[in-house]
């Protein structure tokens, strides 16, 4: 019998963490029918001699709640061997909603993960009410690859207590209620439920979204639904305390965000913090897979206060490119960040990621910008404007604001509680979208360093997350 695809002579590393092996693998009605050996037929033939043939990667921290509504291969995820891919992260989703609160869920979305608000709200169809029906919206947009999602706390808290969610803490019967709408939508086919507990993320009127400062028993009311489906509940920004009380009082699996600390140069401290909690506890954590945090240059954002600056700001990229070559209009640009909270930028954690066709991620520590124009006797906003001029305003600078050692990160990789991930996917246009994850662990953690070997580095990013 003729097989509808055959990939060839590929170096197959199956996603258990097995050495690889040589074989072929077959294809049909989009499921794997064999595997190893040698398969002659095939009425497509994909030749993988030399290559390695792994599982789809799995992405458990997407925003691609939106982009769905317009972009059904999801990209560049896809383009970077995701096949599946968690959406309803970091606690903010669409569901469930009623037709008065679309407005603010959309709102929401964009202040927390800078997704425009207007392609929210014309980008996907708005015809649920509670996450079932959200999930089969979903569904009938015909994605390209499998999705996943989680109920969040913020719709699911607004959608039971109205205003005095963001603020007022719930009452018994609010925190029941919470709790069965969180388990219907998992019985509806929700793999879990998303909390935010990170004080920064705000509504548009700036104050923190709904259920940020939420009484941990509601979290441990909510997670006793979770519990028994054997469904996620992810925290972010919960400190290590709430996630004892959450998984001590529930037995509820737990995914959360995680990194080297900013003052761990090892790693070893971030490491040894997480493997005690997680002892004795269903708990995994995530973490970027490089130093970031925050993008910014001619052709994205400029955080950088003064008149010249706001003028420079509403400029298309080449009137910008044009302005800056003005030495008088540099000079005033150069002279307003001299003074006294002209940015909230740490110059000595921000690194410029070069010119080459792949952005330099590696740059060591002791290369920041404060060091590059110290070198070259300049002010530090007189080295952004001279690469922004060289580079005709393509230069950008990534704040490291997250995992600022990549030595420490290294070794909070050997942790098997912690897992590379957190792109983002989807979310933050402006600022930095890091979809691209998965490649990086390929380049730079496999072949660059040998962190991981080949087939731990794809177990660790296709069976290695919790399903």
């Amino acid at each position: 019998m003729s097989h509808e695809i055959v990939v060839k002579g590929g170096s197959i590393v199956d996603g258990t963490g097995a050495e690889p092996f040589a074989g072929d693998l077959a294809i049909d009605d989009g499921r794997i029918s064999a595997i190893g050996g040698k398969i002659d037929d095939g009425r497509t033939v994909i030749d993988a001699n030399g290559l390695i043939v792994s599982p789809g990667f799995v992405d458990i921290h997407t925003h691609l709640d939106a982009q769905i509504g317009w972009d059904q291969d999801l990209t560049p995820s896809s383009w970077h061997g995701v096949t599946t891919a968690l959406l309803g992260n970091c606690g903010v989703t669409f569901a469930p909603c009623k037709p008065t609160d679309r407005e603010l869920l959309a709102g929401m979305m964009e202040t927390v993960e800078d997704i425009p608000r207007n392609a929210i709200l014309t980008g996907l169809p708005w015809t649920w009410e509670d996450y079932g029906g959200y999930l089969d919206a979903i569904e009938q947009l015909k994605p390209g690859i499998n999705v996943a999602g989680m109920v969040g706390h913020c719709a699911v808290r607004y959608y039971v207590m109205g205003e005095r969610a963001v603020e007022e803490q719930a009452t018994d019967a609010e925190r029941r209620l919470m709790a069965e709408i969180v388990g219907k939508s998992i019985d509806c086919g929700a793999v879990g439920f998303s909390t935010n507990r990170y004080a920064p993320h705000k509504l548009p009127d700036g104050r923190s979204i709904p259920g940020t400062f939420a009484d941990p028993a509601e979290l441990v009311e909510i997670a006793r639904a979770v519990a028994p489906r054997n469904a996620l509940m992810q925290a972010v920004g919960a400190n290590f305390d709430v996630m004892k009380t959450v998984a001590d009082g529930s037995k509820s699996r737990l995914l959360f965000s995680y990194g080297a600390g900013p003052e761990d140069t090892s790693g070893v401290q971030s490491r040894e913090a997480l493997d005690r909690l997680c002892s004795g506890r269903d708990i995994t954590a995530i973490t970027q897979v490089r130093g970031s945090g925050f993008m910014f240059g001619l052709q994205s954002n400029l955080p950088f206060a003064g008149d010249t600056w706001n003028e420079l700001r509403k400029r298309s990229l080449s009137a910008r490119v044009a302005a800056i070559d003005d030495p008088q209009f540099s000079a005033r640009l150069v002279e307003e960040t001299k003074r006294k909270g002209s940015t909230w930028i740490d110059m000595s954690h921000v690194f410029y990621l070069g010119t080459d066709a792949s952005p330099d991620y590696t740059v060591a520590p002791g290369n920041n910008l404060k060091a590059m124009s110290a070198a070259s006797g300049e002010h530090w906003a007189e080295t952004f404007l001279r690469l922004s001029r060289e580079t005709k305003g393509k230069a950008l600078f990534n704040l490291r604001m997250f995992n600022r050692s990549l030595k420490a990160l290294g070794d909070l990789f050997k942790s098997e509680h912690c897992l590379p991930s957190l792109g983002d996917a989807g979310a933050h246009v402006s600022q930095i979208m890091d979809a691209g994850w998965p490649s990086f662990v390929l380049s730079y953690w496999v072949r660059e360093t040998g962190t991981y070997t080949m087939s731990e580095a794809i177990r660790r990013m296709t069976s290695g997350p919790p399903a």
